[in-house]
């Protein structure tokens, strides 16, 4: 089965059409034909190799919404026609406890859907069918995407991390996960605070749900949230003023991060052990979070800021997101036949 995608010849090249081969139809497996896939800075790092796992040509997207056209023989509970989305993962043991216990984001094994397979900057992209998630009837498939990576990275620690509508919490980074953190936060319940060193976009935060606005670069604006906040979510993936926002915890918060920051993180014990902090991470959810998570936004209206580009446009696209100024998530509209 040939696909045409926009594909990566080498680390940092352009992007240019490429048919390949997706082989046999795997008998767990879905194909999506599909409409609409979002940039995620993490394709960036793989189209540019800044991992050291890229393999080319390279075929990045990872946010994808399509419609299933073709289903393996062992497909269970999806069917041909049925709308649905794929995000960073496309597929898990399904065996190991880890998977059996619904973790499967944590599968030691699990297949990433741009790691050494065709990513969804392509007419196609498949995936084992559990990581084919439905769409709710009502969400657009221009904007759903998205939620694929950048909704679930920042949803799912709600639910990990137990977090209540009486927790007072914080967002470091108003981007691409920021953007969406303080909507479901805001949505869920919480007292929100938006660290920010742009006060354009300390506006714009409390637009989307914000109650209080920090100044990230002022010691005196750290100062006035010290001890207070239950949970901080760090979505930025740049080294911070890390003790700074450990003195912001209240005792028994928790400091999370999404963002993947190159550099160590140094913490000092003593402050952890006196007010019983914790720091602690995450890789996006597993499909049954994934699902809890699109009902939730439907229902509570959460969506990601969009701007789209045709699919044959996407190194001006990848070109907008690297310049800074995407608001806030870029979404590619497949024009490749």
């Amino acid at each position: 089965m040939s696909v045409m995608t926009m594909a990566a010849k080498s680390a940092g090249g352009k992007l240019e059409r490429h048919e390949m081969d997706l082989g046999p139809l795997g008998d767990e497996q879905v194909e999506i034909a599909v409409s609409h896939c979002g940039i995620c800075h993490s394709d960036l790092s793989m189209l540019d190799n800044d991992w050291g796992m890229s393999s080319y040509p390279l075929v990045a997207g990872h946010e994808a919404a399509g419609t299933i056209v073709a289903v393996g023989s062992k497909v269970h509970g999806r069917r041909v026609g049925e709308r649905v989305g794929l995000g960073w993962f496309s597929g898990s043991c399904m065996s190991c406890l880890t998977c059996m216990s619904g973790d499967h984001n944590l599968c030691a094994t699990a297949e990433a859907t741009i790691v050494g397979r065709v990513g969804a900057f392509a007419t196609r992209v498949r995936s084992h069918w559990a990581w084919a998630v439905p769409i709710p009837e009502g969400m657009d498939s221009a904007k759903v995407g998205p939620l694929f990576c950048g909704g679930i990275t920042v949803f799912n620690p709600i639910i990990q991390c137990g977090i209540t509508p009486l927790s007072r919490v914080g967002v470091v980074g108003i981007g691409g996960l920021g953007h969406m953190a303080l909507q479901f936060l805001n949505k869920w319940g919480c007292e929100v605070y938006a660290f920010t060193s742009s006060e354009s976009k300390a506006k714009e935060a409390r637009s989307l749900g914000a109650h209080h606005t920090v100044n990230s670069t002022s010691d005196a604006d750290l100062a006035k949230v010290k001890g207070k906040l239950d949970f901080i979510l760090v979505t930025v993936n740049v080294a911070l003023n890390w003790q700074a926002y450990i003195d912001a915890l209240a005792p028994k918060g928790r400091l999370h991060i999404v963002g993947a920051v190159a550099e160590p993180i140094p913490v000092v014990a003593f402050p952890m052990i006196t007010g019983q902090k914790t720091l602690s991470a995450s890789p996006l959810g597993s499909p049954a979070n994934t699902t809890r998570m699109l009902e939730f936004a439907q229902r509570t209206g959460v969506s990601p800021i969009t701007e789209t580009f045709a699919m044959s446009k996407v190194n001006e696209a990848i070109s907008h997101l690297k310049s800074g100024k995407a608001r806030y998530r870029v979404v590619l509209e497949n024009d490749l036949g």
